[in-house]
């Protein structure tokens, strides 16, 4: 089967928008590589062309993501002057961009498990995640934000876990307009700017090697 680049894409676009919208409507588990090729307009053996498996749609979906939500950080970063803009910027645009498509990240938090191929922690999604992990280190270098080498070699990711539970607390969060994540949000990303702060006070030292090690068990 030979395509040309253009019509190839364009394909590809059109199986993964009706197995997205597909996924909204049934689930991600209901969901079959059937369905998503009848939703799609075409046979099934053209489908699994494109994509092997639901799984490799759902990467494809992460990937699309990336791109089109990368050049907006990008620009607000540009602009943001503080630490706090800088990272609202990030996580403020990851829920804005992911809100229609709440309910199929909440059924793709049950697949956390580092093996499975859809896992944001996984080995098929580290590029992506590596690329996140950047804009947070963007904004902690920009930031100038001044931490024990213990410990600033860890900030980004860090960052970037602290916005991976507030993603799937969001997801679960079943109160009037998500309400309780943007109380969550609002509280922690306050505390966690206090202590940024305060961690460089000498008498918290004691605390940076012990921080430390147990940061380089945990990222080694």
């Amino acid at each position: 089967m030979k395509k040309t680049p253009r019509k190839s894409d364009e394909t590809r676009t059109r199986i993964l928008d009706a197995a997205l919208a597909l996924f909204r409507e049934r689930g991600f588990e209901r969901s079959t590589m059937r369905e998503v090729a009848q939703s799609a307009g075409m046979a099934v053996g053209a489908a699994y062309y494109y994509f092997d498996s639901k799984d490799a749609i759902v990467l494809a979906f992460y990937a699309r993501a990336q791109a089109e939500m990368s050049a907006g950080i990008a620009e607000s970063l540009d602009r943001a002057t503080t630490l706090e803009a800088r990272l609202r910027a990030v996580i403020e645009r990851k829920f804005e961009y992911f809100r229609p498509n709440r309910r199929l990240m909440g059924a793709l938090s049950a697949h956390a498990d580092p093996e499975h191929p859809v896992s944001p922690f996984g080995k098929e999604t580290r590029a992506i995640r590596e690329e996140d992990v950047a804009l947070f280190e963007r904004a902690v270098t920009e930031s100038g934000v001044k931490l024990p080498d213990t410990v600033r070699p860890y900030l980004a990711r860090l960052l970037w876990m602290y916005q991976m539970g507030l993603i799937l607390f969001w997801v679960y969060d079943n109160s009037a307009g998500q309400k309780r994540t943007e109380l969550l949000y609002e509280k922690t990303l306050k505390m966690l700017l206090v202590t940024l702060k305060i961690a460089r006070l000498p008498l918290l030292r004691p605390l940076h090697r012990l921080a430390g090690e147990l940061l380089q068990v945990i990222y080694s």
